[in-house]
């Protein structure tokens, strides 16, 4: 009896437990797949949306399919999720242009994927039948214009939909994926941003011998100079006060400058090789950063996840470099920061407006056209932008005056902007391919190269101990730490007013006004925190006004921002202080570190300027 007692509750338990087990689940990173096919990794939203996603940017023709293989734990009937966006919704109420299919097998589900509703949502894609555990996955689209897939989830629970809000969907996924940190190890300084300010920072603290890891989320170095954004470098290096400054911007120039030429023009092999080069150097390509640890007003350690893996890996360093152009880190971290325009009453000013507002100079999507040897077709692209003959561009190419969200958050709406920077290229060229009245000018052309991502000019501005100002650079104010020459003029840009009366409210052309200045040496307080003790930025989110920044963000002159942050993290390691105690009590080592320079081959000065005939520094 007591026998049977026990098996009787051995089985009660048994079947108790087979009914509560969780139901058969299976979640898929779309950015995991290991085939891409034509489809691109996005990580410029993550802050946003959560996550990087796959894009495919075919400009108007369908690219190769993505697959993965994938093995569900059982088979039976799921309920399909596709995590998606109709991103032509804030123009257009109907379908949108991105659409796409997903296939398992072979089996193309029902659904078109990317074309409903009106932000990031888990779009039911219905039951189906899986009859073999392990099976393929495809991501097929239909249109070519930039549909996008962020995440893929079977489920066996018919009530379940998976969660939409930021921080739940971040618990979900961190459930699904099972992804945990890794500690990466400790550095003496660790770069956030490969651009040219990060390349330079990292590589100026190398060869004064700190262990570095530089964080990049491209696979390719250069930022806004690399192939994939394609801006040139301006400003000039070989100046007085000190005109070593600039020998690693030298290593890395490309030969030849233009915006929005072909690939090779920027030469991402020379960054890479540069860094390469350089044995200090860990690097960590295709990882963005997201999250800091504190302890008081020191960074302790910063997260950073890859951005197709998901692996997260965490850094430890005494010292930190915010070269991510947006102030990331700086944010994290609790510093304190200026976005958007400030009043005159703010600096006293002359170009500043009566009253401040959030108006930025906006990110560019550039793009150009080749010529085919016959006609090519291009699809209609008709989305909720508007262009007859009047208000249509006549152009085989958009460089730098293509330029959008100004009037939009840099940060929250970024990808609203870039979305829009491809909305007006592709709304722009239909017309003129298909009902121009002078298409038969157009006829032999075909879109060559369309950015997907955006060239961002200005966002959060990080505040130093000191903050550059108009009447500093144009008066030749010259600070005792007076460091990195900025030479381009106060370049401000605003909507073309001929755009603006096309769109208003909705401009995507941009003019600049220029105020040329003398050289004029920027102070070192502008290149580290004054609310952080150990976070360093080089880059355009130093600390400056709007509208000095017009001059400063161009890229030669924040690569010798990064020089000069590279030699002070030396100066920090040797003498265990914090780059506020570099001006307070080292800036004399710092000057000659900044007058014997870091380059291999030296700096040649610009013709026309004297070290004797610049002003004296105190």
């Amino acid at each position: 009896m007591k026998t049977c007692y026990y098996v009787s509750i051995l089985l009660f338990a048994f079947i108790f437990s087979s009914c509560k087990q969780k139901p058969a689940e299976l979640f898929v990173e779309a950015e995991t797949f290991s085939d891409k096919g034509g489809w691109v990794v996005d990580q410029q939203f993550t802050e946003q949306i959560g996550s990087s996603y796959l894009m495919a940017h075919g400009m108007g023709i369908p690219v190769a399919d993505a697959s993965t293989k994938v093995t569900f734990p059982k088979t039976g009937t799921y309920r399909l999720f596709v995590r998606t966006y109709n991103w032509t919704s804030p123009w257009y109420d109907g379908e949108g242009a991105g659409g796409f299919q997903l296939a398992v097998d072979g089996k193309s589900v029902e659904p078109v994927f990317g074309t409903a509703g009106n932000a990031w949502l888990w779009q039911d894609g219905g039951k189906l039948e899986i009859k073999n555990k392990t099976a393929e996955i495809r991501l097929k689209d239909l249109t070519g214009f930039n549909g996008r897939c962020d995440a893929i989830y079977f489920t066996q629970d018919t009530a379940f939909v998976p969660p939409a809000g930021l921080e739940t969907l971040a618990g979900f996924r961190y459930k699904q994926t099972g992804i945990r940190p890794k500690q990466a190890g400790r550095y003496d300084l660790l770069v956030v941003g490969g651009g040219v300010a990060g390349v330079c920072t990292a590589v100026s603290a190398s060869r004064l011998g700190l262990k570095v890891a530089l964080i990049h989320d491209r696979p390719v170095y250069g930022g806004n100079n690399s192939s994939e954004v394609r801006v040139h470098l301006g400003g000039r290096i070989g100046l007085p006060p000190y005109p070593q400054l600039g020998g690693i911007v030298k290593e890395l120039s490309p030969l030849e400058g233009g915006n929005a030429k072909p690939a090779d023009r920027y030469e991402d092999e020379k960054k890479t090789a540069l860094v390469n080069a350089e044995a200090n150097i860990t690097q960590f390509l295709n990882y963005k950063a997201f999250a800091v640890g504190m302890n008081g007003n020191r960074i302790k350690t910063v997260s950073a996840k890859h951005i197709e893996t998901g692996e997260e890996l965490v850094f430890s360093a005494p010292l930190f470099a915010d070269c991510t152009g947006d102030g990331t880190i700086g944010v994290l971290a609790g510093a304190g920061f200026l976005m958007g325009r400030e009043a005159k009453s703010d600096f006293g000013e002359a170009t500043a407006p009566e009253q401040g507002d959030k108006m930025t100079m906006g990110s560019s999507v550039q793009w150009y056209s080749e010529k085919k040897d016959e006609a090519v077709t291009f699809p209609l692209f008709r989305y909720g932008i508007e262009f007859n003959e009047a208000n249509v561009e006549k152009v085989t190419m958009g460089e730098w005056t293509w330029e959008t969200g100004m009037f939009y958050d840099q940060i929250g709406d970024f990808e609203r902007i870039r979305d829009y920077g491809l909305m007006v290229i592709f709304s722009n060229w239909s017309f003129l391919k298909n009902e121009y009245r002078g298409k038969d000018e157009y006829a032999n052309l075909a879109l060559g190269w369309v950015a997907c991502l955006s060239g961002k000019r200005e966002s959060r501005r990080l505040l130093g101990d000191f903050i550059l100002k108009e009447q500093d650079i144009v008066n030749q104010v010259i600070y005792p730490d007076a460091a990195v020459p900025t030479t381009w003029s106060v370049d401000l840009h605003y909507p073309d007013p001929k755009n603006t009366e096309n769109f208003p409210g909705e401009e995507f052309k941009s003019i600049a006004i220029q105020n040329c200045i003398k050289a004029y040496p920027v102070p070192y307080r502008c290149f580290y925190s004054r609310d952080v003790e150990n976070l360093f930025m080089a880059g355009r989110n130093i600390s400056v006004t709007h509208v000095a920044l017009g001059t400063v963000r161009v890229m030669r002159t924040t690569g010798m921002m990064g020089e000069v942050v590279g030699m002070a993290a030396s100066i920090c390691r040797k003498y265990n202080t914090n780059p506020r105690g570099v001006y307070e009590n080292y800036l004399d080592e710092l000057k000659a570190l900044m007058t014997k320079g870091v380059g291999k081959e030296g700096t040649a000065a610009y013709p026309n300027y004297n070290l004797g005939e610049m002003l004296k520094i105190e």
